[in-house]
């Protein structure tokens, strides 16, 4: 890590990000002092005095903070902060709030805070209010691009209140989007087993394992999610998702089947008993899987992910084409713009004879998903099978530039040789 430097404002504000991701609050504050001095301060250095004032209570250093933010893009915080300060020294805070009203961004906060102003004890904390504030913020920024800003304002909501674990888990996140997955894991090792913040501590840490693409680490930690005495359906769920994309879906689908039969009163919704079936289809059973999905569409008859994965299952297995045409026809007209759902149909007209009729669909979808390799496959084969040799390749050719590794022999066999005399696939 870098050393601020009180002569250097460029080396100050790389030092200054990543004392904040180090969760280096001293190197932090030093770094800001000399962006500060320089003018250079970004809009959020004011979050720590603001939370140090929070901490210890002092309104009026939290105040001269908060005027500080709101020369800034952070301004739509200032009416809710303003109204804190006031309720901890027992002060209306209407005032304040009130001042929200011609924003909506800083009215629907101030409409939050009044809410929950409402429900405290009198002269409650600074130090909550403020730590809930930011944590919120930070939230809402969870929902878009990865950004600097969610780390300084969860960094600020725990220098406030270091006990909020949720900030702790808003923080994990968006170190982890920002790429410091180990350094997300290690703010999530501080939540300990009894935290009421614990059970999503451990889902955040399956995630973020996942989404680094740390399977093994990411299975072991649902795994052992899973195999704790309180496991419920939303365990059950995550480790049978990681099980499938791990290619082990057998094992997928008895943890899907345990969230169908939890579900006593239902007996089990359309998509359990879609991810279900789909499950068994994965793991080679399809008699069975066949059953779980014709209940996920008598569940869900309007459900085109239903109607579509029954429709074109059978179609690949080589059941009841006619039928499965019409459910593959329904699933269209309930969704027309999904281009999996134009391919599949396609790719039924296809099977059944009906190139002529199936040649638009697959191209539309094509146009859909250009980078869908199964959709580009799956036109190759149609050209060929009308004689467009050159369009036929093509398609594979692109197909190729998406193909999982499983398929690409296939498809590069297809791009040399073509399709065999009669031949569908």
């Amino acid at each position: 890590m870098l050393a601020a430097s009180p002569d250097d404002p460029v080396v100050a504000i790389r030092a200054y990000r990543e004392a904040l991701e180090a969760g280096d609050m001293p190197l932090a504050t030093r770094a800001a002092a000399v962006l500060a001095k320089a003018g250079v301060a970004p809009a959020d250095a004011a979050l720590i005095p603001l939370a140090d004032a929070a901490r210890s209570n002092d309104a009026k250093a939290a105040s001269a903070a908060i005027v500080t933010l709101a020369t800034g893009p952070l301004v739509v915080l200032a009416p809710s902060l303003y109204a804190w300060v006031a309720h901890s020294e027992g002060r209306d805070p209407a005032p304040s709030l009130a001042t929200a009203a011609k924003d909506p961004v800083a009215n629907r906060f101030a409409t939050e805070t009044r809410d929950l102003i409402a429900k405290a004890p009198a002269r409650q904390s600074l130090a909550i209010g403020v730590s809930r504030l930011l944590a919120h913020l930070a939230s809402d920024l969870a929902l878009g691009n990865p950004s600097p800003l969610s780390i300084a304002l969860t960094q600020a909501s725990l220098r406030a209140d270091p006990s909020y674990d949720r900030a702790r888990i808003l923080l994990a996140d968006a170190l982890a989007r920002n790429t410091l997955v180990d350094r997300a894991l290690v703010v999530l090792d501080q939540i300990g087993p009894k935290s009421p913040f614990a059970i999503a501590a451990a889902a955040k840490r399956i995630d973020i394992l996942a989404n680094a693409d740390r399977d093994g680490e990411a299975l072991a930690a649902a795994k052992n999610r899973v195999d704790q005495p309180g496991a419920d359906a939303a365990d059950w769920q995550r480790y049978a998702d990681l099980l499938v994309n791990t290619g082990n879906a057998a094992e997928a689908a008895s943890y899907y089947r345990r969230i169908i039969d939890a579900d006593s009163k239902a007996g089990g919704t359309w998509g359990a008993w879609l991810q279900y079936g789909g499950a068994l289809d994965q793991a080679g059973r399809w008699p069975e899987a066949r059953d779980a999905l014709e209940k996920a569409v008598a569940r869900g008859p309007a459900q085109p992910l239903a109607l579509n994965y029954l429709g074109f299952a059978q179609v690949e297995h080589g059941d009841d084409i006619p039928a499965s045409i019409r459910l593959l026809e329904r699933a269209s007209s309930l969704d027309p713009k999904n281009a999996s759902v134009t391919d599949s149909l396609g790719w039924a007209y296809h099977l059944s004879g009906d190139t002529a009729r199936a040649l638009p669909l697959l191209e539309r979808a094509a146009e859909g998903e250009p980078t869908n390799a199964e959709i580009g496959d799956h036109l190759g084969d149609a050209y060929w099978s009308v004689g467009r040799h050159y369009e036929a390749r093509y398609a594979w050719r692109a197909a190729l530039l998406t193909a999982d590794a499983s398929e690409t022999a296939r498809i590069t066999a297809k791009v040399a040789n073509g399709l065999p005399p009669k031949a569908k696939r």
